[in-house]
C-alpha cells in the first residue's frame, strides 16, 4: 500500500514539476538542438513590407479611457493609409459610442459599429471580421497602450506565407507600492514571455493574449457565440490549420493590473473554465502524430496548465500527509515529514500573502507561494463552473487598478 502511495505522490510531483517547470527546460534543450543543426525559422524584417490593416476595439462601455485609446492608436508609427481603426461599441450605454462618432471628423480612417443590444466581446469580434477587407487584422482591448511600433513589429512576420497570425505581449504596469496580485500576474506573464520566446523558436506560439494579437483575416473563420477565450481558440485553430503563430516581444499591449485580488480571482476563474472550454473543443489537437509539435506544446504548456497541476497539488500533499501517518511518529525528522512540513509552510505563507494583499500590504517574498496558489485554486473553480454549464460568452468586466 505504502508503495503504491509513494507511486502515487512522487507521479504527482513530477506532472506539477513538469508543467511549470520541466517544459520550458525541455523546450529550451530542443532549441539547443535545432540551432546546432541549422534548423531555424526564417526571421523577416523587410521595412517596405507594409499591408493594410484594421485595428479593432471592441470597446464595451469604456468611457473612462477610450480617449486615451484613440488618441493612443493613432500615434501608432504606420502609414495613415494603410491602418484603419474600427471601435466596436455594440450595447454601449455610457457615451463612448457617441463620443467616438464625434471624432470622426478629425479621424478619416476612424470607423465604428454600435448596436443597442451587448452581445459580448466574441460576437463584438465575429461582427467586426464580416466589414474589413484588409488582409491582416489586429485585435486589442481598449484599456491598454500599444508601443508605438506595435504594427510595424506585427505585420513584418506575415510576409512568410507560413505564419498565420501573431501574439504581442501583454505587459503588466506595477510601481513600488502595487498590492501583491498585480505584482504577481507581473511577475507571472514575465515567465509566460520566457515560454512563448521559446515556443515561437520551437514551432508555435499556443494561445495568443487577447489584449493584442493579430491574424490574416481569411483564416479567422467563425467562432462559437458563448466561447470564453476567444484569443486561444482563434490562434489554436489558426495553427491547427498548418500556420505558425508567432510571438512578437516588441509588440506589446500595456494595462495596469486588477484592482483588487476579488477582480483577479473573477478573471482568472472565467479564464480557467475557458480553458476546460477550449480543452473540449480542441480534443483533436492531442493527436500528436498528425499536429507534431504543435500537440506537444499544446498538451505541455496550455492543457496540463489547466487540467492536471492544479488538481496534482491537493493530491500531494493528501498522499503526504498519509506517507507521515504510515511512519513511526518517534523520528522527528523522516523525509517525508520535512516534505510535509516544507508544503505547510508554503501554503501558510500563501495564506498570509492573501491576507497582506486583502490589506494592501505588499511583500515580495510572499508573491510566489501567493500567486502559485492563487492561480491553481482558480483553476479548480474554473473547472466547477464549466462543468456547470458555459450559458455566455459575456465577460463581467474586472476592474482595473488607477
Amino acid at each position: 500500500m505504502k508503495t503504491i502511495i509513494e507511486i502515487l505522490f512522487w507521479l504527482c510531483i513530477g506532472l506539477v514539476f513538469y508543467t511549470y517547470i520541466g517544459y520550458g527546460i525541455l523546450a529550451w534543450i530542443f532549441v539547443k538542438v535545432r540551432t546546432i543543426l541549422g534548423i531555424k525559422f526564417p526571421v523577416l524584417n523587410d521595412p517596405a513590407f507594409q499591408p493594410k490593416v484594421t485595428l479593432v476595439v471592441p470597446a464595451y462601455n469604456e468611457m473612462s479611457c477610450i480617449d486615451a485609446k484613440v488618441k493612443n492608436s493613432f500615434a501608432l508609427d504606420y502609414p495613415a493609409d494603410k491602418m484603419d481603426v474600427l471601435f466596436v461599441t455594440e450595447g454601449s450605454n455610457d457615451g463612448t459610442t457617441e463620443y467616438i462618432e464625434s471624432l470622426q471628423s478629425i479621424y478619416p480612417n476612424l470607423r465604428i459599429i454600435g448596436g443597442n443590444e451587448r452581445k459580448g466581446k466574441i460576437e463584438a469580434m465575429n461582427m467586426a471580421i464580416k466589414t474589413i477587407n484588409t488582409p491582416i487584422v489586429i485585435f486589442t482591448d481598449a484599456n491598454t497602450t500599444l508601443n508605438k511600433n506595435v504594427i510595424k513589429n506585427i505585420v513584418r512576420h506575415f510576409k512568410d506565407e507560413k505564419v498565420g497570425a501573431v501574439a504581442g505581449e501583454k505587459r503588466i504596469q506595477t510601481d513600488e507600492s502595487e498590492a501583491a496580485a498585480g505584482a504577481g500576474e507581473g511577475l507571472y506573464w514575465k515567465y509566460e514571455s520566457f515560454l512563448k520566446k521559446l515556443d515561437t523558436k520551437l514551432y508555435s506560439v499556443v494561445g495568443a493574449a487577447g489584449e493584442l494579437f493579430a491574424v490574416r483575416t481569411n483564416l479567422y473563420g467563425h467562432v462559437e457565440k458563448d466561447t470564453l477565450l476567444d484569443d486561444f481558440m482563434v490562434s489554436l485553430r489558426v495553427a491547427a490549420s498548418g500556420y505558425r503563430v508567432i510571438y512578437e516581444p516588441e509588440a506589446y499591449a500595456i494595462e495596469r493590473p486588477s484592482f483588487s485580488i476579488q477582480d483577479e480571482m473573477k478573471r482568472k476563474v472565467r479564464i480557467a473554465a475557458g480553458g476546460f472550454q477550449s480543452i473540449a473543443r480542441l480534443a483533436f489537437l492531442w493527436n500528436i502524430f498528425k499536429y507534431g509539435w504543435l500537440s506537444f506544446q499544446y498538451v505541455s504548456h496550455r492543457a496540463m496548465r489547466w487540467a492536471v497541476a492544479p488538481f496534482c497539488l491537493p493530491l500531494i500533499f493528501l498522499l503526504n500527509l498519509a506517507l507521515v501517518l504510515m511512519e513511526d511518529m518517534s523520528e522527528p525528522f523522516s523525509f517525508y515529514k520535512i516534505l510535509m512540513l516544507a508544503q505547510v509552510a508554503f501554503y501558510v505563507l500563501a495564506i498570509v500573502g492573501y491576507w497582506l494583499e486583502n490589506q494592501k500590504i505588499r511583500i515580495k517574498l510572499l508573491f510566489v507561494p501567493f500567486y502559485f496558489s492563487f492561480m491553481n485554486y482558480c483553476a479548480i473553480r474554473g473547472y466547477n463552473r464549466y462543468r456547470n454549464g458555459v450559458t455566455s460568452g459575456i465577460w463581467e468586466k474586472a476592474k482595473r487598478a488607477q
